[in-house]
């Protein structure tokens, strides 16, 4: 199944665009800059979107503009619109599990008490399996701080490792479009939190 819709979920505003919520954004903003695309504002889609080529492969990415808990909005407006099957998504998000450095692809699974997904996951109805590429940010360490802790600015050393997880990220993207999704997992999941 190739990846046709590559989603970077957020928050909207200046406000939120340096926080933890919003890494996703910063992956799917770094994959336009790669390909020289820029994303631009999409009403109809309810976020900005662009339009990329990878090999011969065609790609459309989606940062949407609705808070996280009505990202499912965008993504299911995109999909409809495009007859993209859930399973030819991929979604990235903010993952408080893993660690900042780094990044973890998988197929499938439940939405972890993280909103943005909540929302996808009911907006397209009847359990979708759609990819995930989970950015680490790590955790506040009490669940109470959860909240606080997505919506605040990571520190210059988590900025740093981030940058690097979303830079690996941006590189076995390719390989997930054009190859398949066992080589840019092994790929990914080899690779080491070092702050360049």
């Amino acid at each position: 199944m190739t990846i046709k819709l590559i989603v970077g979920l957020a928050n909207p505003g200046q406000k939120y665009l340096t926080t933890r919520h919003n890494v996703g954004a910063w992956y799917v903003n770094q994959l336009a800059n790669k390909n020289n695309q820029s994303l631009k504002e999409k009403r109809n889609f309810f976020g900005y979107t662009a339009h990329l080529n990878v090999g011969e492969k065609s790609v459309r990415l989606l940062v949407p503009t609705t808070f996280m808990n009505d990202n499912g909005k965008a993504v299911a407006a995109m999909a409809t619109f495009y007859h993209i099957a859930p399973e030819e998504i991929l979604i990235a998000h903010d993952e408080l599990n893993i660690s900042p450095g780094y990044a973890r692809l998988k197929y499938q699974g439940g939405h972890g008490g993280h909103n943005g997904l909540k929302d996808i996951i009911h907006r397209l109805g009847n359990n979708p399996n759609f990819y995930r590429l989970r950015i680490g940010i790590g955790h506040p360490g009490d669940k109470n701080e959860v909240v606080r802790f997505v919506l605040d600015t990571p520190s210059v050393t988590e900025q740093q490792l981030i940058q690097n997880a979303i830079n690996k990220s941006v590189c076995c993207t390719s390989i997930l479009i054009q190859e398949n999704a066992v080589k840019a997992m092994h790929q990914l999941h080899t690779h080491t939190a070092d702050i360049i």
